[in-house]
């Protein structure tokens, strides 16, 4: 039974060393995770309401084509990693790739936006890692909306007052019923 005896020990050592302020509580299929009790304080309270504001942000820049907005919201040594694509990039190349469609926003060729919701939200008072799903919804004049739905997995660090993606991984495709879920 050594490999029992490893994963106790593996679990002793990891529940020494992450300290419970940066976890967060499993939550059922569906259920938004809930931050554990220890976390939420108003250093909690202060980062996810933080963290709300950006995402709203990147919202806003989305759909109004504000492209320098949404660069101001990325960290200029940002990752993007595309689970479908199985590919991993410098986020400035990927803005760079973009931008046209932030100008045919801005121009009202098209219309975009992209909502976020969480399933798991851990970090401290510089750090964040969140996980959930993005909806992003493309709208051309005479058409249906068009809707995608990505895992979306992203660390965030806050420099000078404000957060900035470091890494987004868009995982891969999820569905509308996995979106409803984590209302």
């Amino acid at each position: 039974m050594p490999a029992i005896r490893l994963i106790r020990t593996a679990t002793v050592i990891l529940a020494a060393i992450c300290p419970p302020d940066v976890a967060a509580e499993p939550s059922p299929e569906g259920e938004p995770a809930r931050e554990k009790s220890a976390l939420i304080g108003d250093e909690a309270k202060t980062r996810l309401a933080e963290l709300d504001a950006y995402w709203a942000e990147v919202s806003r820049a989305v759909r109004e084509g504000d492209f320098k907005a949404y660069v101001a919201t990325c960290h200029p040594e940002g990752v993007l990693v595309t689970g479908t694509k199985h590919m991993s990039q410098p986020l400035a190349t990927a803005l760079a790739r973009w931008e046209k469609d932030f100008t045919a926003t801005r121009e009202g060729k098209v219309r975009g936006d992209v909502e976020f919701r969480f399933s798991r939200r851990v970090g401290d008072a510089t750090t964040a890692h969140e996980t959930g799903i993005f909806r992003y919804t493309t709208l051309v004049a005479g058409a249906e909306p068009k809707y995608e739905y990505i895992r979306l997995e992203a660390l965030l660090v806050k420099r000078g007052g404000s957060w900035q993606i470091l890494m987004e991984n868009q995982i891969g495709p999820a569905t509308g019923a996995e979106w409803d879920a984590l209302q």
